[in-house]
């Protein structure tokens, strides 16, 4: 009789997990497009102009090299010269490192420097973009356990050539692979590291739902590090990468060894721009 007494009990904590599991990823998807959302989010980048060497005027005056949405006529210029990239405005001039917190303001616009490969670039942010304002949410696959899973890891550290949607290879660094089963049949993905102190294991993947219900370039995905030989591959927080929402960014593609032959009906579905 007791272990017919327990069989209510254990399915009250499997109905008490499986409800805990949706309300997860419900607030993961929330804080997702909250991200996005925000001041200075994806959805706020609203232009990409590459630097030639030498001065590159910039302002609201269509005679500028760099035309802007906002601001005054003649609101300054960027300097390249020998991979250094200097902003004057206002009669001052100062050096803006690349892929860094440093901006330039004009009027409610936000400038970056970028650097990618060899090529120097100004990312405009705009609160205004039309990214931002046309914005409605994202679809996804109703979230499904099935795709949260635990995969060996193999370590297996070497460097991997990831290209950019700009044609651009950059050599990163991949401490191993997961081994996961899905539907019954096994399959792999090589990590990347974005840092050399990262805390993460980042994902660049395509699988049989690219540029059909999901986006065409693929998607990315993160876990945590390997701990007793596992990583947890949580597929339900599969997502868009960048370029699925403005046509500024500049996102890396999946490596070969990661375009998957399953199909992967989890995490979050097209979404154009």
């Amino acid at each position: 009789m007791i272990w017919r007494m327990a069989l209510p009990a254990l399915a009250g904590v499997a109905l008490f997990a499986a409800a805990a599991y949706q309300t997860e990823i419900a607030q993961w998807r929330r804080q997702r497009e909250e991200v996005l959302k925000r001041d200075g989010g994806w959805l706020t980048v609203a232009g990409l102009f590459w630097l030639h060497e030498g001065v590159n005027t910039f302002g609201k005056d269509p005679g500028n090299e760099i035309v802007l949405p906002d601001g005054v006529a003649k609101a300054g210029a960027f300097e390249l010269h020998g991979g250094k990239v200097t902003v004057e405005m206002d009669g001052a001039k100062r050096e803006l490192w690349p892929d860094s917190l440093d901006i330039a303001k004009v009027g409610r616009l936000s400038l970056f420097v970028i650097k990618r490969s060899d090529k120097y670039g100004i990312r405009l942010k705009d609160p205004d973009s039309q990214y931002r304002r046309e914005f409605r949410g994202i679809e996804t696959y109703p979230a499904m356990e099935e795709f949260k899973v635990t995969a060996k890891w193999v370590a297996a550290p070497e460097k991997i050539a990831v290209l950019n949607i700009l044609g651009q290879t950059e050599s990163m660094d991949s401490p191993g692979y997961a081994v996961f089963r899905l539907h019954g049949q096994e399959y792999r993905l090589r990590p990347v590291l974005e840092t050399a102190d990262a805390k993460e294991l980042f994902y660049i993947f395509r699988d049989q739902t690219s540029a059909k219900e999901t986006y065409g370039a693929g998607r990315f995905l993160y876990s945590g590090m390997p701990a007793d030989g596992r990583v947890v591959l949580d597929f339900n927080k599969a997502y868009n990468p960048p370029c699925a929402f403005t046509p500024y960014a500049t996102c890396p593609l999946p490596p070969p060894e990661n375009r998957l032959a399953v199909r992967i009906e989890a995490g979050e579905k097209k979404y154009g721009h």
